[in-house]
């Protein structure tokens, strides 16, 4: 991908897959690209194959060379502007020119509340990239360490938002939790909703719940406590954290549902590993974010 200050250009090639297929299928169904992308290219011809503009329903082929031009004008939607924070190091796990993977620390919230607030992870992104601006595609916990994806165009973040969305990216977390299994993995299926009586809390068949589901396996026991090996089908709010201590293993030191926590010590849960395929190339990625010392018991 070639960027030229808010112009984006991409050269492909099309796979073996989808010889013979339109060039819409090849858009929506191979790139991931949202209607109203694949809009702007087709009317303002900035989709060509072989160097030739194709209507949408013409066919192409194996090896066929693909150019896409995205510009600022295919893009409606107001970002407010970072506060770029160069205070601290970003820990870049993996990056290329379309998004990064990062390694978000313990205690810093993954973006800023507040027009004015900085010190989050996203505004250390802001500082990382300079002149670049950063865009969140998911959330971690203020209170929860490891990899974290971050775009860098906004090309890239409707295509990264669907893989998340359709479960095209694996995520997995380990967690230290209280007590022992008495199965070593197992499902969690129980919707989550906000809880009434705490506004920072959510809680199972709370207000406007909505279907959870959870996956765990236990790999390893040490005196009175298990780490989990997790991975999710659902993305809610606090879903580890709720769907573990509504079976009476909370998360060590949650500082909101682990009743026995210390307030002084970190909660222990850490976004381990991503897999997934890259946007546009189709490149698989397995990038692991290294355990904080606390994770290490």
């Amino acid at each position: 991908m070639e960027k030229i200050m808010s112009v984006y250009h991409y050269q492909l090639k099309v796979p073996n897959s989808f010889d013979n297929q339109s060039v819409r299928a090849y858009l929506s169904n191979y790139l991931l690209l949202p209607k109203h992308l694949i809009f702007s290219l087709r009317t303002h011809f900035r989709v060509k194959v072989n160097q030739k503009y194709l209507p949408m329903n013409f066919k192409i082929h194996a090896g066929d060379q693909i150019d896409l031009t995205f510009t600022a004008e295919d893009f409606t939607a107001p970002h407010q502007p970072l506060i770029v924070d160069q205070s601290k190091p970003l820990k870049v796990l993996w990056e290329n020119e379309d998004f990064m993977i990062v390694n978000k620390d313990r205690g810093d919230k993954t973006h800023a509340n507040q027009p004015d607030e900085s010190h989050a992870t996203l505004n250390y992104a802001a500082g990382y990239l300079d002149s670049q601006q950063p865009y969140i595609v998911h959330r971690l916990d203020q209170q929860t360490s490891g990899a974290l994806i971050i775009a860098k165009n906004l090309v890239v973040v409707p295509i990264l938002t669907r893989l998340i969305r359709e479960k095209a990216v694996k995520r997995t977390y380990l967690t230290w939790v209280r007590g022992h299994f008495k199965q070593l993995s197992g499902t969690i299926n129980l919707p989550i909703g906000r809880d009434l009586t705490d506004q920072r809390k959510r809680k199972i068949n709370g207000e406007d719940a909505k279907r959870a589901i959870t996956h765990y396996q236990v790999v390893k026991e040490v005196a009175g406590n298990s780490l989990l090996k997790v991975q999710l089908e659902t993305g809610r709010t606090h879903q580890i954290r709720v769907h573990l201590a509504s079976l009476n293993h909370p998360i060590i030191n949650d500082p909101l549902y682990d009743v026995k926590a210390n307030l002084q010590k970190p909660m222990l849960l850490h976004s381990w590993k991503v897999e997934m395929k890259t946007p546009f190339y189709h490149n698989s990625l397995d990038v692991t974010a290294p355990l904080p010392p606390e994770m290490k018991i």
